[in-house]
């Protein structure tokens, strides 16, 4: 691993550990959090599932080809699949899945909801450029959503940290809000591991 990298996981690691104060108490009972999803309107964050160990993606890799990439460990398959079944008994109405072209991605939209639309300012920039253009193009879009179901975006830690300014664990679910006033387009509402 590069001396660049380790640094970024170091980053993020102590970001996870230590949200906050906000993002803390944005943090309500699954009850609470699957009553809010309820009401719709909502643009729901979520990082993909639990990943095989490692950060970002082995060299050389390919999007045409998840066999070069990192993709879900079994238990993210299971952590997957656990997160659509809580969301169908929740009867929650989710009105549209984008994902990120991305495997890991893509896996973890089709276990947990069965359908996904492949959305490329979504897409990982992690040690890539690109991060400024996609945010923007991705807020955008975003500025018209109103539900009246939820738009659920699985995708990276970058561009949840990019959209919100919040760092989230793998298979964490954000649930936003455009917001002019905040500094990076969303606002968090709430948030939920499953």
């Amino acid at each position: 691993m590069h001396r660049r990298q380790l640094t970024q996981a170091l980053i993020a690691l102590a970001c996870v550990g230590g949200r906050s104060a906000s993002a803390q108490s944005a943090a309500p009972s699954a009850d609470r959090f699957f009553a809010l999803l309820r009401q719709g309107g909502f643009i729901v964050l979520m990082r993909h599932a639990q990943t095989d160990p490692g950060i970002g993606d082995p060299p050389n890799f390919r999007l045409d080809d998840c066999g070069t990439q990192r993709n879900l460990s079994p238990r993210g398959r299971v952590q997957a699949t656990r997160i659509g079944q809580a969301f169908r008994d929740a009867g929650v109405v989710v009105d549209e899945v984008r994902s990120s072209a991305w495997c890991r991605c893509v896996d973890t939209a089709e276990l947990a909801f069965g359908r996904h639309t492949v959305w490329a300012p979504i897409n990982s920039f992690f040690q890539q450029d690109g991060r400024e253009r996609q945010t923007a193009e991705a807020l955008r879009s975003l500025r018209g959503f109103r539900g009246p179901g939820n738009l659920v975006l699985v995708t990276h830690q970058v561009n949840i940290t990019a959209l919100t300014g919040e760092y989230t664990a793998m298979g964490e679910i954000l649930l936003a809000k455009v917001d002019p006033s905040s500094p990076y387009g969303l606002s968090v509402v709430a948030r939920q591991a499953l």
